[in-house]
This record gives structure tokens, sequence and C-alpha cells, in this order.
């Protein structure tokens, strides 16, 4: 019950909105969640990343615990596929990584396009977030949940054709140009 007022206010955010803005941005999160949350979960809330740290360390939460363990096993995964491709040492991965981890990366290391491999990770990682958050939908958990999904959701938003084409003119000219 202790955060039913925070998390009633957090609008819905979808993964398929497409490129219209966000109802919430990150910075308006953590303000909104800064009226509710102690010194602690702010600064918990503060420290979610989308990269996991390399080593496994408690969080404090079983949610973000988990989360980072499956993002984890998921970046061992496809750094270890990209390597055997390119015959290359790999590490051994964790005793933890499952088959369905390693399939996701398998699958998203076979595509052509970067962008449908990005796109492919991003509904995995979507609905691995969902399989795992929290029953309670009141608890800190559930807090911390938002957050991941609005870090996901901001990430994928940022993929754009037009300024991808940019850049890559930018940085082509720029070699050549040297």
């Amino acid at each position: 019950m202790a955060y039913y007022y925070l998390v009633s206010q957090l609008p819905n955010i979808s993964a398929t909105e497409g490129k219209s803005s966000l109802p919430l941005n990150g910075s308006s999160f953590k303000e909104l969640c800064g009226r509710f949350l102690s010194e602690g979960e702010m600064s918990t809330l503060e420290g979610l990343s989308l990269v996991p740290p390399k080593e496994a360390s408690p969080t404090g939460s079983v949610f973000l615990d988990t989360w980072y363990e499956k993002e984890r096993y998921l970046r061992f995964a496809l750094a270890q596929i990209r390597a055997q491709r390119m015959k290359k040492e790999a590490s051994v991965l964790p005793p933890g990584c499952t088959a369905d981890i390693l399939q996701a990366a398998r699958t998203a290391v076979g595509m052509d396009s970067p962008l449908s491999a990005e796109q492919y990770l991003f509904e995995y990682r979507m609905k691995l977030l969902e399989e795992i958050k929290p029953l309670d939908g009141f608890s800190i958990d559930a807090v911390y949940a938002y957050g991941i999904k609005l870090l996901l959701v901001e990430r994928m938003k940022k993929f754009d054709t037009e300024n991808g084409k940019a850049c890559y003119h930018k940085i082509y000219d720029k070699i050549l140009g040297e």
C-alpha cells in the first residue's frame, strides 16, 4: 500500500508507441519517485541501468537481482556467439545461462540487419520483463520494473533511420577526408 499513490500516477508506456513521445521520460519519472521513495530506494532507482555489472552484486531487490542476472547471461551469450563467429577465444558461459537465453542470442546474432537484431532483443527483453515482474503491482519492485521498461523503450526510440544515415555519412566522410 505504501507505493499505491506513486504507482497509480505512472502512465502506461507501450513498446509499440512508434515515434510518438512517451507520456513520461526518465527524469520526470525520477522526479515523481523522489516524492514517495526513501533515500535508499531513490539511490537504487538512480542506479537503474540496462547494462548490469559484470559481477553479480545484490541490489536489495529480488526483481532487480533477477533482471540483472538474466541480462548478464544474455550479454555473455551474445559475446560468446559473436566471438565464435569471428573464430576468436570466447569466455565460458556462466552455469545459469538457460537454453532460451542462448536461443535468443543465436537468433539475434544470425540476423542480417543490426537494427532487426536490436528490435528482436528489445522484444525478448520486454517479454522477459513481463515474465519476471513482481506480482504485487504496488511494490518497490514494481516501481523498479517500470523504470527498466522506461529505459528499454527510451533506448529503442533512439533508433532512427534518418539520424542513423546522417551519422553514418558524417563518419564516413570524416574517414575519407583524413
